[in-house]
């Protein structure tokens, strides 16, 4: 079920609450998925044998943001254009908001560089044939049949019309991000794997959130009989006024169907006004409204009144949720609302504070 946690301010125990989830959904087997943008996940993923990735300047971890994978298949829609409409997004990050030329013009250049790697909208042309022995069977592609973020660069500066956007990707290929600029190197085979996208920075964060969410949608798809969970932390970052309208409907998407998957999806911010942000709001309120359990710690009165533009807040809630101290919470849990204190055991929280290391 998805869950979203709107908390503020910083202290007030979002971290440790989502810390506490996170554990204890792995004692029970649960897969899970993390977006780190401010490094507080890593030592409960040490603690847990659980997989870090880091992606940054000091990372010799990378993922190619033109892989497709063979669990990325969506039911409307083939390979190569779920891939397409992924990609228009993650573009739309890096290259300003698009127009409706500049994404048919975008398009077609995509379409041509998997055209070069013998990749079609048949969907066939993801399969190779390997040679076993006696018999051939086919596989499906790997990273390394796929184009990087360097062919496409190249492909961009051969017409004129498409320069613009070959400049804007020269900090990716050749610049601070070139990391960005590689096959994909890893096996994530782990049921608890946190993504530390950290080093990228403030201007650059949003990047690697999309990149580590979109391979983590893929997972998530392709097995429908377990249970799962992602967790989105400082989501404001891509639903809002930062971010664009594809990446925001690709956000809320997940929030809507990742039911049917068997997954959870919990959204954490600090900063109630940004969430709301973007198209006056339209994508925060979507996944609010797509949550089954929302947990509010303690608000200022300024995000109070944020608040209660989209939330049946009562004026008895309106004082509570201001006067709750660290650990306490108001929980919405269908249509009731419980006032709630987040608790743990002596072990739960020595592993969450770091003393107890694997």
């Amino acid at each position: 079920m998805p869950i979203c946690a709107s908390l503020e301010p910083v202290g007030a125990g979002k971290s440790f609450y989502t810390k506490l989830l996170i554990l204890r959904n792995r004692l029970i087997g649960i897969e899970q998925y993390v977006i780190d943008p401010d490094r507080e996940y890593g030592a409960l993923c040490d603690a847990v044998n659980g997989t870090l990735l880091k992606l940054g300047p000091s990372s010799n971890t990378y993922i190619n943001v033109f892989d497709i994978r063979q669990e990325s298949i969506e039911e409307e829609s083939g390979y190569l254009a779920n891939k397409i409409s992924k990609l228009i997004g993650f573009f739309n990050l890096i290259f300003g908001n698009l127009d409706e030329e500049e994404k048919a013009i975008l398009e077609e250049k995509l379409i041509e560089l998997y055209q070069e790697k013998g990749i079609t909208f048949d969907d066939n042309t993801l399969y190779k044939k390997e040679e076993n022995k006696v018999i051939l069977k086919p596989i499906f592609k790997s990273t390394y049949d796929m184009p990087i973020l360097e062919e496409f660069y190249e492909l961009l500066g051969k017409e004129e019309k498409t320069k613009k956007f070959q400049i804007k990707l020269i900090p990716f290929v050749k610049g601070s991000l070139k990391f960005f600029n590689h096959y994909t190197n890893i096996e994530l085979n782990n049921s608890l794997i946190v993504a530390d996208v950290y080093e990228l920075g403030e201007e650059n964060l949003k990047y690697g959130m999309y990149l580590f969410i979109d391979l983590f949608w893929d997972k998530i798809k392709k097995d429908r009989n377990q249970k799962k969970a992602i967790y989105l932390d400082e989501i404001w970052r891509l639903i809002g006024v930062t971010s664009n309208k594809d990446v925001a409907s690709f956000i809320y998407k997940i929030f809507k169907t990742i039911r049917k998957y068997g997954g959870s999806s919990v959204a954490i911010t600090q900063d109630i006004s940004d969430l709301f942000s973007l198209e006056n709001g339209t994508y925060g309120k979507s996944i609010l409204n797509n949550s089954e359990i929302k947990t509010f710690f303690s608000l200022e009165e300024e995000n109070i009144k944020v608040l209660e533009q989209y939330t049946n807040l009562s004026e008895k809630e309106k004082v509570e949720i201001k006067s709750l101290k660290r650990g306490e919470c108001l929980m919405f849990i269908g249509g009731e609302h419980i006032l709630t204190k987040i608790d743990a055991a002596n072990f739960e929280q020595e592993v969450i504070q770091g003393k107890i290391q694997n």
